[in-house]
């Protein structure tokens, strides 16, 4: 599938650990995988923890995207993971994939990390939305991605993405983000809303799933070939 998005003209692909059944060692060879086909890898995963976003980084990771993320603590620990000296704390080792198994040399992996490095944080609830001003605030955050679905459901309207009271949330926050200059992301099922959410200022359009692409286009083959 990651090779087939790379085909398709899909300009990334999201490894989803959080609702996906990845593990660290799967998501490796996804990596190469997109790699070596010219795609890039957004990892998505599971949660705000320091040692899952390390092993991911030091897999090969380069875009990580990190859930449930509702204040300006919350996105400061996620910097604090993905950084090294000055900006975090991430652990140090030079034996691993993204260095090279130390083929690179120290000073310049240690050095460049930091900024070859795109941090995702996903606001998914209301909590998060009320504290967006503060959370814009932290540097090394590089796009702010607001999951429609979690959010109907902090909006008491779950699984309606395109209701009113979630859209206008997402609205404002688009807006805010963009008097920050930050760039923000959403996830969309159609084109339609993809080209809707384009036009209000989103950069970052997370499409569909894999199995429900391939599901939609099977149905559609089988409904013309059984009538």
């Amino acid at each position: 599938m990651v090779e087939i998005a790379a085909l398709s003209g899909f300009d990334f692909i999201i490894l989803d650990m959080e609702h996906g059944p990845f593990s660290i060692e799967t998501v490796q060879t996804l990596i190469r995988t997109a790699e070596a086909r010219g795609i890039t890898p957004v990892v998505r995963v599971t949660e705000n923890s320091e040692t899952l976003i390390l092993r991911t980084l030091d897999v090969g990771a380069r875009c990580i995207q990190v859930p449930k993320i509702s204040s300006k603590s919350d996105a400061q620990k996620v910097i604090k993971a993905t950084k090294f000296y000055p900006q975090g704390e991430r652990g140090m080792c030079r034996y691993v994939r993204a260095a090279d198994y130390t083929h690179e040399d120290k000073a310049k992996y240690f050095g460049s990390a930091n900024e070859s490095i795109l941090t995702i944080i996903h606001i998914e609830g209301l909590e998060g939305l009320d504290n967006l001003a503060e959370i814009l605030e932290v540097e090394g955050i590089d796009v702010i991605f607001l999951g429609p679905y979690d959010l109907s459901q902090s909006c008491g309207v779950p699984g309606e993405v395109n209701h009113e009271k979630v859209v206008s949330k997402m609205k404002d926050a688009v807006i805010l983000a963009q008097k920050r200059g930050k760039k923000i992301g959403t996830f969309t099922e159609n084109v339609e809303d993809a080209e809707k959410w384009k036009q209000i200022g989103v950069q970052y359009i997370a499409y569909s799933v894999d199995v429900g692409l391939v599901l939609n286009a099977y149905q559609e083959i089988s409904h013309k070939l059984n009538n």
